[in-house]
């Protein structure tokens, strides 16, 4: 119990009180006598100086001041319940929360229907996602700032203690805005004549390494955005080209926002992984990671 008179027991009280109108029916659900009750409210208005319940004909209803008290308490019941179950998770082997970094060349949406899953079954199980770019991903899983990454590329980093499973490979296409002047040339696009145009590349999120580009025209100039998404807008804001996974952008093909450009470039098409900390153990990560793995295709 705290200073102020405030404990678990006077919060249950009130929450019990409020939701069935009266102390006889909530003392009825608390397996108490009404006294009982009544004292333990009468000692936290003592001790609080405020009036916490007034009568309006057979109900008892809480003052201004006893709403606001029992606003504040449900989060500390909830709280309170909520580490109690984390408790048991993590006693059973359970991690009390999952860090997931996920590569902004992905889709989040499928992943999150995986996650959807997961919590269905693990709701204690706290989720942590962080939105990470190429080398950005691995930093983040060597240095213990996420449990597991969704669409690192390949190559991995070896000698690392890391486990890795091919996640997905990627067909990427040259695109432009319709408006751009490439849409007019009849010319096959090669590395001189892209020479001529900006370039839009995501910026890699790698703090503590040399950051790393794939498919980036050199010599031409660039404009630098943190995400996938960005990208795609600033190709369709025709402020320059560049290489786009073709099943991010579907619907702006059909649609016309965007064109698919013929080139003579030398390019991959990305090819991503899964992976984790050899070490980690835990519950949740094979239970997450196993789960993501079996529907990668799905």
């Amino acid at each position: 119990m705290l200073n102020n008179g405030i404990s678990v027991e006077a919060l249950v009280v009130l929450d019990a009180i409020d939701k069935r109108g009266s102390f006889a029916a909530a003392a009825a659900q608390l397996n108490k006598v009404p006294s009982a009750l009544s004292y333990i409210v009468q000692k936290l208005e003592d001790q609080l100086g405020v009036s916490l319940f007034v009568k309006n004909g057979r109900r008892s209803v809480l003052t201004p001041a006893g709403q606001h008290l029992l606003l504040e308490g449900r989060k500390l019941l909830n709280a309170i319940e909520q580490i109690g179950n984390q408790t048991k998770t993590i006693a059973q082997g359970w991690e009390p929360s999952l860090n997931i970094a996920i590569d902004s060349i992905l889709d989040i949406a499928p992943i999150l229907e995986i996650l959807s899953q997961f919590l269905n079954n693990h709701p204690t199980i706290e989720i942590n996602i962080f939105e990470e770019v190429m080398m950005g991903s691995w930093e983040a899983l060597i240095e213990d700032k996420v449990d597991i990454v969704i669409g690192a590329p390949e190559p991995a980093p070896t000698n690392k203690g890391l486990s890795v499973r091919h996640y997905i490979d990627l067909e990427a296409v040259l695109v432009c805005s319709p408006k751009h002047q490439l849409t007019k040339s009849n010319k096959v696009i090669n590395e001189t004549l892209l020479r001529k145009f900006r370039t839009i590349v995501v910026k890699d999120s790698v703090k503590s390494d040399i950051a790393w580009t794939s498919n980036v025209i050199e010599q031409s100039q660039h404009l630098y955005v943190q995400t996938l998404t960005q990208k795609i807008a600033a190709i369709q804001a025709n402020l320059g080209i560049g290489f786009l996974p073709k099943y991010r952008i579907n619907d702006k093909l059909q649609s016309g926002e965007l064109v698919v450009l013929d080139h003579q470039l030398p390019f991959s098409n990305p090819s991503l992984t899964v992976a984790w900390k050899t070490a980690n153990r835990g519950k949740a990560l094979a239970a997450f990671r196993n789960l993501l793995l079996h529907n990668k295709n799905q």
